[in-house]
């Protein structure tokens, strides 16, 4: 069930020095194309990336949260086209939730770096986006939203207790607050 899943899945930040199997990379791929776009206009485009110089560099990119990307087994770079398109931002973000669940229901960690306003340097205000769009050749008119680390964990963290969860967030009908 879904519900296992999700208070399962954690956000995984020490991989293995383990290859990902070419045959869950091609599951990973069609999971990126499955995940529903508004008005199915399929604007995002998805760079996968497994060289280890490729994700050094990737890794520098966003120097507070992107470390992880370094030793990650494959990185997954989320572009997405943003002119005629005013949710590009949930769209790329949606396929990001799939990749999330796939990669934990084949075995892999996984976890989300935010690259969209994010700056490599903010006294300097050079944009972690540009960099990503340089060191991978993607045009201008696609918007680096996220990557996402992937890899085999070596860590282990505790599932969710549902007992924890805000409940006072649900509201029935109408806000109750």
């Amino acid at each position: 069930m879904i519900l296992d899943l999700l208070k399962t899945r954690r956000s995984i930040r020490k991989f293995e020095d383990k290859k990902i199997e070419s045959e869950k990379i091609e599951d990973l791929k069609n999971v990126a194309l499955l995940s529903p776009t508004s008005k199915n206009k399929k604007g995002w485009e998805f760079i996968f990336v497994e060289d280890k110089e490729s994700l050094k560099k990737l890794s520098e990119v966003k120097p507070q949260g992107g470390k992880m990307i370094a030793d990650s087994a494959l990185t997954i770079v989320i572009a997405v086209e943003d002119s005629d398109n005013d949710v590009w931002i949930e769209d790329g973000s949606i396929a990001v939730a799939y990749l999330h669940l796939a990669c934990h229901e084949m075995g892999l960690g996984s976890c989300w770096v935010q690259i969209r306003n994010r700056k490599y340097d903010y006294e300097k205000d050079i944009d972690s986006g540009n960099l990503v769009q340089e060191l991978l050749n993607i045009p201008t008119n696609k918007k680096v939203l996220s990557m996402l680390a992937v890899g085999y964990p070596s860590e282990e963290k505790k599932a969710y207790d549902l007992s924890n969860l805000k409940k006072e967030n649900i509201h029935i009908e109408k806000y109750n607050k």
